[in-house]
């Protein structure tokens, strides 16, 4: 699973069969110091409940279609879930 956030809405005009309904979202991926990495994407909201500012993770791929309720969609990235924080262990002391 991957990090990001959420910086925007899209409004599609038609929706593929499948996808009505379904939240289309910009986000930045982010590493793990919840710095930007890469370019913004558009994300299906599998979740259905992820707004602006928030921080998410999500899939991307093949994994990614199959994680919405009707599976094998052209999406090629969806929101999984809302972090709530992200807390790194000092890698000195493991």
């Amino acid at each position: 699973m991957l990090l990001g956030k959420v910086i925007g809405t899209l409004t599609p005009c038609v929706a593929y069969e499948g996808l009505e309904g379904v939240p289309l979202l910009l986000i930045q991926p982010l590493d793990k110091y919840k710095k930007p990495s890469g370019s913004p994407i558009v994300a299906a909201d599998s979740t259905r409940m992820a707004g602006p500012d928030e921080l998410i993770y999500y899939e991307g791929g093949r994994e990614a279609a199959m994680a919405l309720e009707t599976t094998f969609v052209p999406v090629d990235a969806t929101i999984i879930g809302i972090v709530d924080d992200v807390k790194l262990i000092n890698e000195e002391e493991l």
